[in-house]
């Protein structure tokens, strides 16, 4: 009986597939594998990966190429086994266009480029013996087979024949592998005659017996190994060996009939558990593979959402990026997807944070770029401003400083290095213009005197104690603003500060009246809005009024020509008083009655 084997795998030179992503690594970290694999004692057996290398080399490089504004001609992709010779010249042509030159990858290219035109070279060569040694080994086998169809056709006494078949058959094993596309012919052609041998020639029943009893103890350990192999984790592994155990299977003769169905049996159960073990773990790795490819679709979703959003301030970019960051952590412990798709969908991954950052950084340069406009626009007012600081045209000039103040808060954020010390400028010029100005000012017009006066309120607010009387302590907090407000001006550059610490002052000692103020009723009140609520908003709101009043004219108080303007803003100022005060007779009286 022919036993007939399972189909052959066709087995590559090539070790197994690596899982590393080097399309993740460093240049350096690229050459450095590379360094590595050309100092392996199976390199010759890893071509795959280490045109994988390569390949994200010079991927890698013309990314960081074109990122710092440099250009590069990339090697071609040629998947074809080359002659040492063609390898050879490849080298040397690289090598002579190669130079020397400012650009910072051309010393890491060139070596790359050494490292892997050696590694090709000496490919080559190994390829080229490999394929002369299969050649040769083909007509070796050929050789023998021809002779084994002559010791058939010769018919002789077994006590002759068998020892030349014994011979025949240690010559075809001691032969190497042949060309991959002639492997399955010439074992069948070789099975076929060593078949023919054992039942055409009549053999001594004694030798027939010994030899089939030593293929059976030699098949019987192929059996003893495959199942061993059944057992091992490395299905990837146990699949190569079992392929080697396959051929060797096929050199040796048959067993006696008896046992020629249960040995082969035997070990095509253990061939079987091995290749549902290997089919069970490419199905595993395909669906883990595929839920990978998920996972890493959703998160490109995610940074593409976040790319196509609209930003307009820099607060934003910062929370984006930091989201960005997490999606890309994530991304890392997701496995790889199919060798179909993990390139397709990394490059996809990466696109859109490219998309995303590449956005950013055209929005921080021109953003950097109106900075460095408003900085050019603030000089130019700090410029202005120093010139007109010695000027003694109080009005004209107080009403051009006014206008300068206007146009600073306008303009938008400088660079922060130069903000402080820009703002400091400026305002030293305005201060010094405002400052020879109340030195200046008429004898009517007490600025220091009325900035003692607004002292003293603001300190009596402070000493001031609280009752326990919502409508007495509501009145003193009146009278302290109708005195406040019935004050003059103070000095130019005091003029916020004071204002502060009255409004500090009122904040710190009137606070649950304030609160009821806004909300347009008494401290802690919940009821509907009444009369009384309505007056008491209306003060409040007259009461800013006043301030903004106060302030607007303080700019130009004292300026030549300035009579007209500051005699309508007192008219209003004392209209708007006179309107607090009959607002506060209201609020009092509406006290009263409900008392």
């Amino acid at each position: 009986m022919v036993e007939e084997i399972i189909p052959d795998v066709e087995m590559t030179p090539d070790v197994a597939e690596s899982n590393v992503n080097y399309s993740e690594m460093t240049l350096a970290e690229l050459v450095n594998a590379f360094e590595q694999l050309a100092g392996n004692e199976e390199r010759m057996k890893m071509s795959k990966e280490a045109e994988a290398i390569k390949s994200a080399f010079y991927k890698r490089l013309l990314k960081e190429k074109a990122e710092a504004g440099l250009s590069v001609e990339p090697m071609q992709e040629d998947s074809s086994e080359e002659t040492a010779e063609e390898v050879q010249e490849g080298t040397e042509s690289l090598v002579a266009e190669e130079s020397i030159s400012d650009n910072p990858f051309a010393e890491i290219e060139r070596g790359f480029k050494a490292l892997y035109n050696k590694y090709r070279k000496e490919r080559a060569e190994y390829n080229r013996q490999l394929e002369k040694e299969r050649e040769e080994n083909l007509v070796m086998k050929q050789a023998v087979i021809e002779d084994l169809k002559a010791l058939l056709e010769k018919q002789e006494d077994v006590n002759a024949t068998f020892p030349a078949f014994r011979e025949i058959q240690n010559r075809w094993r001691a032969v190497g592998p042949v060309p991959p596309q002639n492997f399955r012919n010439i074992n069948e052609t070789y099975q076929l005659y060593v078949e023919q041998f054992y039942d055409m020639v009549k053999i001594n029943r004694e030798l027939r017996d010994l030899d089939f009893k030593k293929n059976l103890e030699v098949k019987e350990k192929f059996c003893l190994e495959a199942e061993a192999l059944a057992e091992n984790p490395n299905v990837i592994e146990a699949f190569r060996e079992l392929q080697k155990l396959h051929e060797q299977w096929k050199e040796y003769g048959p067993v006696a009939k008896e046992f020629r169905e249960q040995i082969w049996d035997r070990f095509k159960a253990a061939t079987a558990v091995i290749n549902k073990k290997y089919q069970a773990h490419f199905e595993d790795q395909k669906a883990q593979q595929a839920e990978n490819l998920a996972k890493k679709t959703v998160l490109c979703e995610k940074v593409e959402e976040i790319a196509a959003r609209e930003v307009t301030e820099s607060s934003q970019w910062n929370a984006f990026s930091k989201e960005i960051e997490e999606i890309q952590k994530e991304w890392k412990t997701i496995g790889f997807a199919s060798k179909k798709d993990n390139q397709k969908i990394y490059d996809r991954f990466r696109a859109a944070c490219d998309d995303f950052y590449g956005r950013k950084r055209d929005f921080y340069s021109e953003y950097k770029d109106n900075m460095n406009a408003n900085l050019e626009k603030k000089i130019a007012l700090c410029v202005e401003a120093e010139a007109l600081k010695t000027s003694t045209d109080w009005k004209k000039t107080a009403d051009r400083f006014i206008n300068l103040q206007k146009q600073w808060k306008e303009i938008g954020a400088v660079p922060r290095k130069k903000s402080d010390q820009l703002w400091k400028r400026f305002r030293a010029a305005c201060d010094e213009f405002f400052a020879e100005r109340d030195k200046n000012a008429k004898p009517e017009n007490d600025f220091y005197g009325n900035l003692k006066a607004k002292q003293h309120i603001i300190a009596e607010i402070a000493a001031y104690q609280l009752t326990g009387d919502d409508a007495a302590d509501m009145n003193a907090m009146k009278d302290f603003a109708d005195r406040y407000q019935a004050i003059g001006f103070v000095p130019f550059k005091e003029k916020d500060k004071i204002a502060q610490a009255y409004k500090e002052a009122v904040q710190e000692k009137f606070p649950a009246f304030l609160k009821a103020a806004r909300k347009g009723g008494r401290p802690s009140a919940k009821s509907p809005r009444s009369e009384k609520d309505r007056l008491i908003q209306k003060y409040n709101a007259l009461e800013q009024d006043i301030v903004t009043y106060e302030n607007n004219i303080g700019f130009f108080a004292m300026s030549k020509n300035a009579e007209p303007l500051i005699k309508q803003m007192q008219e209003r100022i004392a209209k708007a008083k006179e309107e607090l005060s009959a607002l506060a007779a209201q609020i009092r009286q509406i006290s009263e009655e409900k008392e």
